[in-house]
């Protein structure tokens, strides 16, 4: 018995330690999301587990992961810091977005279902009830999990890995876009046309509309960027 339990103990343990690191993840995340942990400040290991209560171990993993999104950034003689918004960062953001979107609904086109229509729709539905929540981070991690679903349904794997790698710094993009309007989540009708497309029988329409709502992000953060401290 006592062997059982130890061999259980060692097969859990592994999964106990990245769990909590990705429990600090998410909190480091939602920090940086949400403002409290400025852009292009820096941050260190002895800060961080000071400011959540944690050990330096899980902490380190976690700052990795976020490391990996692009959110935080280690360089030579600067030490570690959040990252910061630049035009040219949201110029390729939005550049590879759009070239990685348009091959997602190319390859899911002719295999969309029920299923497919009906998450879609769900998602949007969570999106549509975050904008009374004033919550930056909330409503832009449902924008961002609403566009992921093409991607998570195209079958093309290594698409949905380069998703994911930018997947965090798009949330951050559309974290700032919001707040540059005064806003805590996006307009409305701001996915209206893009869920329709995506439901409807025109492939051409929907390309058209994934390069038009990508210049409409791209142009309202290029402006706020012109003036961002």
């Amino acid at each position: 018995m006592d062997g059982s339990a130890t061999a259980a103990q060692q097969r859990i343990t592994p999964v106990r330690r990245e769990t909590f690191s990705s429990q600090i993840a998410a909190k480091l995340r939602r920090a940086i999301i949400g403002g409290e942990i400025e852009a292009g400040s820096q941050i260190t290991e002895t800060e961080l587990a000071a400011r959540f209560g944690v050990s330096r171990g899980p902490l380190r993993e976690a700052m990795a992961m976020l490391a990996s999104e692009g959110l935080i950034v280690t360089a030579s003689y600067r030490g570690t810091r959040v990252l910061k918004l630049s035009t040219k960062d949201v110029r390729e953001i939005y550049s590879l977005r759009t070239a990685l979107e348009t091959l997602a609904f190319r390859e899911i086109w002719d295999r969309r279902d029920k299923a497919f229509a009906d998450e879609l729709a769900a998602r949007h539905k969570t999106l549509m009830s975050t904008l009374g929540l004033n919550d930056h981070v909330a409503s832009s991690e449902a924008e961002v999990r609403f566009h992921a679903l093409v991607y998570e349904a195209c079958g093309h794997d290594l698409l949905l890995e380069s998703w994911q790698r930018i997947a965090s710094r798009m949330q951050l993009y559309l974290a700032v876009h919001q707040r540059a309007h005064g806003r805590t989540a996006p307009v409305r009708d701001a996915h209206e046309s893009y869920l329709r497309l995506a439901l409807g029988d025109s492939l051409e329409l929907m390309l058209e509309e994934v390069d038009a709502h990508m210049r409409r992000g791209l142009q309202s953060l290029e402006k706020y960027l012109d003036t961002y401290p």
